[in-house]
């Protein structure tokens, strides 16, 4: 059986196992969303949202692009910005990377003429190392570059949504998150908070 096909078979069972574990979870599915959460991450298909935090369907506004970035100008995210804040009311807004990341390890190699879209996609993620080519240069390893550059990728994109007037303006604002997931562990750290007087956790630090 081809792997398609065994997800729908796999739909079919999880659907009669949820019935038959909470009869009325469907009607109330499909009245509509109430999530509180907008999660940010990457497309990486070992990074899924719901199955690392063990939440439901309904818990989660999300949005996955390559590297967990957030440009202010793309209107793809910043329309995920606002319906998320503006309509669904989310009160927190996590950007969730991972170490290991491909799109920030393209970030520290030289561009591919078959990858122009990724190219283009990563460009403020190649001037975002840039900016930090000394720490980087620093690193003891070329993993440990990775994983500093993901870090502060997460921090970046952090500052860039608390900077909108999409939350800024928001009566009250969302409390925007940074997160990273270990794919060593399965072990999410906090590399920003967004609760009122929590330090920035920024490991580099």
């Amino acid at each position: 059986m081809t792997l398609p096909r065994q997800m729908l078979a796999a739909n079919t069972e999880w659907a009669d196992e949820t019935v038959a574990r909470e009869p009325h979870f469907f009607q109330a599915l499909s009245r509509g969303q109430n999530p509180l959460v907008l999660w940010i991450g990457c497309s990486d298909s070992r990074v899924p949202a719901e199955t690392i935090t063990l939440c439901q369907p309904g818990d989660l506004f999300v949005h996955r692009n390559i590297a967990n970035l957030f440009p202010p100008d793309d209107d793809n995210c910043s329309s995920v910005l606002e319906y998320a804040v503006r309509v669904l009311k989310v009160g927190h807004v996590i950007v969730c990377g991972h170490y290991g990341c491909g799109g920030v390890r393209a970030a520290l190699l030289p561009p591919s003429p078959e990858l122009p879209h990724v190219n283009r996609r990563i460009a403020p993620l190649r001037a975002l190392a840039h900016a930090h080519h000394d720490e980087l240069d620093a690193q003891p390893s070329d993993d440990a570059r990775l994983n500093r550059l993901a870090e502060l990728n997460v921090l970046e994109q952090v500052q860039r949504l608390r900077d909108t007037d999409i939350v800024r303006e928001s009566q009250p604002a969302p409390l925007v998150h940074g997160w990273i997931f270990s794919l060593d562990d399965g072990r999410i750290k906090v590399v920003a908070s967004g609760y009122p007087g929590d330090a920035q956790r920024d490991p580099g630090n």
